[in-house]
């Protein structure tokens, strides 16, 4: 035992066991260093995704996204619908006004989302989910007289977009819904996505467009609601764009704006061969706009009538959306049926 203690055994030991500790020292600080960094550049990296920040001019509004929206608040159906459409079911805390039956793809994910109310809800209700942006289809959803305005919602810290449809009285194309949906893929830092979506439907129109441009256009009244006087789609429409592109000509394309009022004369006057009917909640049936239709002895002689040749869209496939690119086939085969047979 005596051995093992000697002073010079004793001093070797506590020179290795020092240095073994300053050792440690310096790599455990090392560590830490490089741990505190890593843990910082990592915040770095994660604080600002890539592709961010990015502005967006939309209706005059200018928002600027330091990273992607996570809790999201439609309000109408076809933002919705177009959301789901880009995969991004996970970002949306609740939706509202459904107008009409919901794209069979999508209507799974669209069941999946809190209902906030059936038409637009109130400005208190939607701050009850707690939102960071409310993503709005009809100019109504920013109504300043229901309080709430896109002022309100930023004075309460929640960015707001609408649907590029209602930012002025201007003509509407496809053109608007290609933009809408990489704007919206541009918010959300999902561009790829959007492209990919662009690209399926403007495959689906140009197939439906291939089908009929060799067959002689067919005048199309655009029937929305009304009694007294039709309420129709106008020349500034989306409506009268998906109509020329399925191989059609709508016989109030003159009328100078989105959406207008004509008298039943005009009408009659105009002699269109189908009629196709805006289908949505809130203005009677399908069925119930026929029979009116059907009952009208001053319409007996309009082609359309005499041959019931009527072809039903969901309103939201007449909006800037993901529908109107399916509304395209749809009329496309309405209209000249005889090229799908």
């Amino acid at each position: 035992m005596s051995q093992l203690f000697t002073p010079a055994r004793t001093r070797g030991f506590l020179r290795a066991t020092a240095a073994a500790v300053a050792l440690s020292s310096v790599l455990s600080a090392t560590g830490c260093g490089s741990s505190e960094r890593s843990g910082r550049d990592a915040k770095a990296t994660t604080a600002v995704p890539a592709g961010f920040p990015v502005t967006i001019d939309n209706c005059g509004v200018k928002t600027t996204y330091d990273k992607p929206p996570s809790r999201v608040v439609t309000i109408h159906q076809h933002p919705a619908e177009l959301m789901l459409a880009l995969g991004l079911k996970d970002r949306m805390v609740g939706t509202a006004f459904p107008d009409s039956a919901v794209l069979p793809s999508l209507k799974e994910d669209y069941a999946a989302i809190p209902e906030l109310a059936e038409k637009e809800p109130s400005f208190e209700r939607v701050l009850d989910a707690e939102p960071d942006l409310v993503y709005g289809g009809y100019g109504s959803a920013f109504a300043e007289k229901e309080g709430r305005s896109r002022e309100a919602f930023a004075d309460a810290g929640i960015d707001t977009h609408l649907n590029r449809e209602y930012c002025g009285k201007r003509r509407v194309t496809m053109k608007d819904t290609y933009d809408e949906i990489r704007t919206i893929g541009t918010i959300f830092g999902v561009r790829d996505r959007a492209d990919k979506l662009v690209a399926d439907l403007e495959g689906r129109v140009g197939k439906a467009v291939a089908e009929v441009e060799a067959e002689p256009e067919v005048s199309v009244f655009v029937y929305d609601s009304g009694d007294k006087a039709a309420f129709t789609a106008g020349g500034k429409s989306l409506g009268t764009e998906l109509i020329r592109l399925a191989g059609g000509e709508n016989v109030f394309a003159d009328l100078d704006d989105v959406f207008g009022d004509v008298s039943w004369e005009q009408v009659i006057e105009r002699r269109p061969e189908v009629i196709a009917i805006y289908d949505y909640a809130g203005a009677g049936s399908v069925e119930q706009k026929k029979r009116f239709l059907l009952s009208q002895s001053a319409l007996a002689d309009v082609p359309a009538i005499r041959n019931k040749r009527f072809v039903v869209l969901p309103l939201t496939a007449a909006l800037v959306g993901i529908r109107s690119a399916y509304a395209v086939d749809d009329l496309a085969r309405g209209l000249h049926p005889e090229s799908f047979r």
